[in-house]
């Protein structure tokens, strides 16, 4: 009986054991939700630029174009302002520049350039100016022989100036002179056409002394019937008293 009493003991020990074991278990641990990943961040913009014709003479335009992605504002600089996200402008820059764009987005900035080179034209080229006639070569180059009063002699300022007069007739072969000659006012019209035509002969001679041809030559007196000028004094009588070459074509 005292066997019994113990087996007893023992088994209700065990069972209480289990009771107590059973009401201190801890509840399984529970494992928290994974957080959401993060949004991707926005994509970075880009943008290019380029400009046609790259170099230009001033006056001249050149146009700009331009495409982006990713982008909500876009600026071109300088002298443009806001453009859309594509798309060109004509430019007529009056020296060389580079233009900027700038596009903007919610991913950042991205900047491209393209640059006009302007370059100035030459002057245009000065107009040749237009060659003299023989009539204005003559003029400048024949010098008519001027006479004292009642004399046919070639004086020193005379040989000068027929020593000119020469150098044209010989630069200018195909020319042919007339030698008229003159006499001032005073004086019968009789002495003054043989007065005038010593002087337009003596004239001629000379030039032939200087290796003009004769028969490029010829002579003719006026006498005073065709004055250069008409006052009555000596400075005018001067101007009377010659002899004249004009151009026989």
């Amino acid at each position: 009986m005292r066997i019994r009493s113990v087996a007893r003991v023992v088994l209700y020990g065990v069972i209480a054991l289990a009771i107590v074991g059973v009401g201190c278990k801890h509840p399984a641990p529970v494992t928290p939700a994974a957080a959401p990943a993060p949004p991707p961040p926005p994509p970075q913009p880009t943008v290019t630029l380029q400009a046609t014709p790259a170099n230009v003479q001033r006056g001249q335009a050149a146009t700009l174009r331009w495409s982006s992605t990713n982008a909500t504002a876009l600026t071109l600089a300088p002298g443009v302002g806001n453009v859309s996200p594509e798309g060109n402008t004509s430019v007529t820059p009056n020296d060389s520049v580079t233009y900027t764009i700038t596009a903007m987005g919610p991913g950042g900035s991205a900047t491209a350039t393209a640059r006009v080179t302007v370059t100035v034209p030459p002057p245009p080229p000065v107009a040749a100016a237009p060659a003299p006639s023989m009539e204005e070569l003559f003029a400048k180059g024949v010098k008519d022989a001027y006479f004292d009063f009642d004399k046919a002699d070639i004086r020193p300022d005379t040989r000068s100036a027929l020593a000119e007069t020469a150098g044209f007739l010989k630069s200018y072969p195909q020319v042919k002179v007339m030698i008229e000659g003159h006499c001032d006012e005073r004086g019968s019209t009789e002495y003054n056409l043989a007065l005038g035509d010593r002087r337009a002969q003596a004239t001629k001679d000379f030039l032939v002394s200087l290796g003009v041809a004769s028969d490029r030559m010829q002579t003719v007196s006026y006498g005073k019937e065709r004055p250069f000028c008409t006052e009555h004094a000596e400075d005018c009588w001067q101007q009377n008293r010659r002899g004249h070459f004009l151009m026989v074509r």
